[in-house]
């Protein structure tokens, strides 16, 4: 399911997945890594929109692996429900990437790398998922996480033309204006760009059985002293992991628990109790 940004569903999809898990590395594939764009990066590119004082836009690629482009031959076997009666061993020769693919991410990215290119933008150094094009003052920023495009220019006008030049090449869906991207509530005034992750954070409360807990003003307490040694009893590993992990993800819209988060972060492999009340206090 397609969901929106207050977590409802907007729209059902469904695909045909080939068995990816069956291919052979050197003989159906040889790359399939991939960047994306990294969340410091997403803050920077916000950061920058503000500062600029222009709007920020998402589209999204319907049917992204789709549209990648195979180096490799590849075959698969007919769909269940669609082979042919006469010639049921026959197989189907790829012509396009297909979802399941371990190259289809890959040959995506490709694809949509040598269409901006030729479109004039280069290529971050640092982040290759940012994508920047400049005309005389103006300046047209992309940022491309898979299938997700947020960009944003001084003009107007540019705007138009990327999200016409997009369209024109590949089926898209004009979002609008950014407001949900990654988990991050995204909030556009004339006043700045706030983010949030109050959605998120609601869920991680009611998964931890802490939707009803106290507020608290700091997320450690003064003078904490957090040890290994400690002499309280041992709690799940596990469930302590994913707690640390859903704090990491709460910080790209609160840098302010980073300190705290990395204090009890040390504890992972062999938790105690107490470790676990600094964990909780965190989130509340």
């Amino acid at each position: 399911n397609k969901l929106n940004e207050k977590g409802q569903v907007i729209r059902n999809k469904v695909r045909l997945v080939c068995k990816g898990y069956a291919q052979i590395e050197g003989l159906d594939f040889d790359e399939t890594f991939v960047h994306v764009a990294r969340l410091e990066a997403i803050r920077m590119f916000l950061a920058y929109s503000c500062h600029k004082n222009f709007k920020v836009y998402q589209m999204d690629v319907k049917s992204t692996f789709l549209n990648g482009d195979l180096e490799e031959e590849v075959y698969m076997e007919q769909p269940e429900g669609f082979s042919l009666t006469d010639n049921p061993n026959y197989v189907c020769k790829l012509k396009k990437a297909l979802y399941g693919l371990k190259q289809a991410p890959r040959a995506w990215y490709s694809r949509l790398d040598k269409f901006l290119q030729e479109k004039g933008f280069k290529k971050g150094i640092v982040d290759s998922n940012l994508y920047i094009k400049s005309e005389g003052d103006d300046l047209l920023v992309v940022l491309v996480y898979v299938d997700d495009i947020i960009f944003g220019c001084t003009n107007e006008s540019s705007v138009q033309w990327f999200a016409n030049s997009m369209q024109t090449e590949f089926e898209m869906s004009m979002i609008g204006e950014l407001s949900f991207f990654l988990g991050l509530q995204i909030t556009q005034r004339p006043e700045g760009i706030f983010i949030s992750q109050g959605k998120y954070l609601r869920e991680m409360l009611k998964s931890f059985q802490m939707e009803d807990s106290k507020p608290m003003g700091t997320p450690m307490v003064t003078g904490c002293k957090l040890s290994k040694d400690d002499d309280s009893p041992d709690v799940d590993q596990s469930s302590y992991r994913s707690m640390i992990g859903s704090l990491l993800y709460i910080t790209a819209s609160r840098p302010d628990i980073m300190y705290a988060v990395g204090m009890v972060g040390r504890y992972q492999a062999a938790p105690k109790q107490s470790h676990l009340q600094a964990v909780k206090r965190i989130f509340r």
